[in-house]
């Protein structure tokens, strides 16, 4: 697999892991990161023990294989594809996401990251999963958005992904407070107060 800007890097399809418990744990919690939290997010809540979880780090963050999610559209929708990659350097890891081949430095607006999650291109090798598709974009989100609607769709495809009914309220309360804290605080907007 050969991905435009990586070289003949190790890239691997990572498609598969997104059925794996403990993914979700792991994924949502990289967006997680950022020491702002009151409580700190548990990955039983996006379903999977502790046992899960640790297992499928040593695949995430594997060095020597970098897990590639293609989250393919169709010809002619209004949103291109984006392609997902477990950047894992040993001493920088990230998670870069890539817009119709390029990196991704702005996001994706709530509409946007709908139509990509929700239009799965059938002969693609890619996430075909609708639930999946959007859990793995939701970092990207970015803009205006209803927290009330996004919240819906967290906790319904979280569920549909395996996390427990009983703790997903949490978790998409959890999700939400790290995105509008990242919404207010991204460093490419302009000061209100200078008219930027």
């Amino acid at each position: 697999m050969l991905i435009k800007g990586y070289g003949h890097g190790p890239v691997v399809a990572g498609e598969s892991l997104v059925e794996r418990r403990g993914f979700w744990a792991n994924h949502l919690l990289t967006m997680c990161g950022d020491g702002a939290c009151a409580e700190r997010a548990d990955p039983e809540w996006f379903g999977g023990d502790g046992a899960d979880v640790d297992a499928l780090a040593e695949i995430l963050f594997d060095p020597g294989n970098w897990p590639v999610f293609r989250v393919s559209v169709p010809d002619g929708q209004p949103c291109p594809g984006v392609v997902v990659v477990y950047r894992n350097l040993v001493d920088e890891f990230g998670v870069d996401y890539l817009v119709g081949g390029r990196d991704m430095s702005s996001r994706l607006s709530w509409h946007e990251l709908v139509r990509v999650a929700d239009c799965p291109e059938p002969s693609a090798e890619c996430v075909q999963d609708v639930s999946g598709r959007f859990l793995l974009l939701l970092p990207l989100l970015g803009g205006a958005w209803s927290e009330e609607v996004v919240r819906e769709r967290i906790v319904a495809d979280l569920v549909a992904v395996g996390a427990p009914e009983g703790t997903v309220g949490r978790a998409a309360g959890h999700l939400l407070g790290h995105l509008e804290r990242r919404a207010v605080h991204d460093s490419g907007w302009g000061s209100p107060l200078s008219g930027g």
